[in-house]
């Protein structure tokens, strides 16, 4: 039910260190009032009601009993990978929309059966692919999408960072840690730039001589993607020194010209225009890029407002599951390759 205030009633499930980010894009979103925090620790519960000044939320350990006690409208799903589809599911059962955390699910079965529990409901579904939001990624986004570089062929993207994390909890769990948790963000980044679909995957995955890290901290994939465009993603988490952003380095290559981002505010895009007699080399031409739109929110903020709207006006949200199901597809098969040494089909 809607607030009496006729805000959009929320509850949001598992209150660890990610929660953080959502509760600032919570407190940032006028249209939302957060009327429940329930984790399977009060404690922690209780500690982010006190951290964000929340006093009148109610606290809890049962997301059932919570969703009868509060009658939200969304409930958002900051769970571990491995309790995103038990908690949608209870949701839906509530009558909630959701936004959960990426990746969707832990398998390709429970990112399946969710996108069939969203159908079935005809509730929103939708997961925090962040990178979305970036100025910068939709800066380079309306590059591509002008025409001026031609029919873009190849994308490349590298991210190296030395990220000395716990491997305590959900993630020293995980088969593929930089698949799973970090390259979903890049592969999803990859799909947003160019509207292309996942068709196939060769992945190779290891860990470096030295790694801090347990399990396989660097990959190596090669996509093809559909209209055979191609997409290669380098990445490692055990890189020191020269790191990339958080949001990659980027090359995008057309028939007529190339695009450059190093992730951050640096893009660069050139066309050839023709070539000088006895030459080999095309003369080339600096293209305009975009200035930087200012918005007051990105990342998380802006997807959780940007999710309240959405709600208010009836229309899907750009990370709608039915779509970002092509992106966790990527990071599985991926995964599948690495493991069985061959090229894999991306199904979902």
């Amino acid at each position: 039910m809607v607030a009496d205030n006729g805000k959009i009633k929320a509850v949001l499930v598992g209150c660890g260190g990610i929660s953080g980010s959502w509760l600032e894009g919570v407190q940032n979103t006028p249209d939302l009032q957060l009327v429940g925090l329930v984790d399977i620790r009060e404690e922690a519960a209780r500690e982010r009601a006190a951290q964000f000044r929340l006093k009148k939320v109610s606290i809890g350990t049962d997301v059932e009993r919570m969703l009868k006690e509060t009658s939200p409208d969304v409930v958002f799903n900051c769970t571990i990978p491995q309790s995103h589809l038990a908690v949608t599911e209870i949701a839906f059962g509530y009558g909630c929309h959701v936004l959960g955390e990426k990746p969707m699910a832990d398998t390709m079965e429970s990112a399946r059966k969710m996108v069939a529990l969203t159908e079935k409901s005809g509730k929103i579904y939708a997961v925090m692919q962040n990178r979305r939001f970036d100025p910068n990624l939709n800066r380079l986004k309306n590059v591509v999408r002008s025409g001026a570089l031609g029919p873009i062929t190849t994308i490349n993207s590298d991210f190296y960072m030395g990220w000395h994390m716990s491997e305590t909890g959900f993630r020293g769990e995980m088969h593929h840690l930089l698949l799973h948790d970090m390259a979903i963000h890049t592969f999803d980044m990859a799909r947003a730039l160019t509207g292309a679909d996942p068709v196939s995957v060769y992945c190779h995955e290891w860990n470096p001589p030295g790694s801090f890290l347990r399990g396989d901290a660097a990959a190596m994939c090669i996509f093809e993607m559909s209209d055979g465009l191609m997409y290669s993603y380098r990445g490692s988490w055990v890189a020191e020194g020269l790191p990339t952003s958080w949001e990659s380095e980027w090359r995008v290559i057309g028939q007529n010209g190339t695009a450059h981002w190093d992730g951050a505010e640096g893009i660069r895009a050139q066309i050839a225009v023709g070539r000088k007699p006895d030459s080999h080399i095309s003369m080339l031409e600096d293209v305009g890029i975009p200035p930087k739109v200012k918005r007051p929110r990105t990342g998380h903020v802006a997807l959780i407002q940007d999710f309240a709207r959405c709600l208010r006006e009836g229309r899907a949200p750009e990370t709608i599951c039915t779509d970002n199901i092509k992106s966790v597809a990527m990071a599985f098969a991926a995964g599948q390759s690495a493991e069985t040494g061959q090229k894999v089909q991306v199904e979902w």
